[in-house]
């Protein structure tokens, strides 16, 4: 369990001060198109989104401590490409080269709290 609270709170922390150096205080607009039109993304998705991510990661690993006879190195092999996929999602559904950007870099700030926080021993 303490190796969950760690990233629990660093990945929301981290993505929430990247959040804010970019909007208030840099004044991207952080917005991404959501069916017809366009939503703004603010603070609350952006840590209820990266609480969501490390509960995910966490669960896969306690899954494969159960059943893979290296699991953090499996979980590692896995994460990796689900990092890369997910960019996906900003890079196609953001407004502007300054939303894609912003939103590129939180998702890899919270992938990199959680292969840092979930992985170490």
């Amino acid at each position: 369990m303490n190796r969950l609270l760690l990233p629990l709170a660093a990945a929301p922390a981290a993505a929430l001060a990247v959040w804010a150096l970019a909007v208030p205080l840099a004044g991207t607009t952080l917005a991404v198109r959501s069916g017809d039109g366009t939503r703004t993304v603010g603070p609350v998705p952006v840590v209820v989104v990266s609480l969501l991510a490390v509960l995910a990661g966490w669960v896969l690993l306690i899954i494969l401590e159960r059943s893979a006879p290296r699991p953090r190195r499996v979980w590692t092999i896995i994460a990796l490409p689900v990092l890369a996929l997910s960019l996906a999602g900003p890079i196609g559904s953001a407004v502007g080269i300054g939303a894609a950007l912003v939103l590129v870099l939180l998702h890899l700030v919270v992938g990199a709290v959680l292969l840092l926080g979930l992985v170490r021993r």
